[in-house]
């Protein structure tokens, strides 16, 4: 039940230079902006949050709802954004979904943010300590 938008998968797989060790093209940074904009709801952040650190890797959609101040549809429709930007995957068993957070995306938009040794992106409080 993994239904994700072909072209943003296939960004995340491919991904990427650190952006600090070269820029990215205009197509590239339109299908990445997709999996950032996905995680800049606190909603959709705190649902991947809560599937990534479920026991065993995954929750049922019955596991994550709770806690939440919204109808039962809303998640459903966060959830569909998190699982579209490649962030999650679902399976159904019987009348529940299952999600698991995809590690290697997480991993691969983590890398593109990562700064290689040199201390130039550092805060000045820090590289001054």
């Amino acid at each position: 039940m993994s239904n994700q938008s072909g072209s943003l998968a296939g960004a995340l797989a491919a991904c990427c230079s650190p952006l600090a060790e070269e820029p990215l093209g205009p197509a590239r940074a339109v299908e990445l902006a997709r999996a950032f904009k996905a995680l800049g709801d606190p909603a959709r952040l705190r649902l991947l949050s809560l599937i990534a650190s479920h026991p065993g890797g995954e929750a049922c959609v019955c596991d994550v709802s709770d806690g939440f101040d919204l109808a039962g549809p809303t998640i459903s429709h966060h959830l569909k954004v998190l699982r579209e930007a490649g962030l999650i995957s679902g399976e159904r068993r019987g009348t529940w979904v299952y999600y698991r957070a995809d590690p290697g995306a997480l991993g691969r938009l983590s890398d593109l943010l990562a700064i290689a040794g040199s201390g130039a992106a550092q805060p000045p409080e820090a590289a001054s300590a």
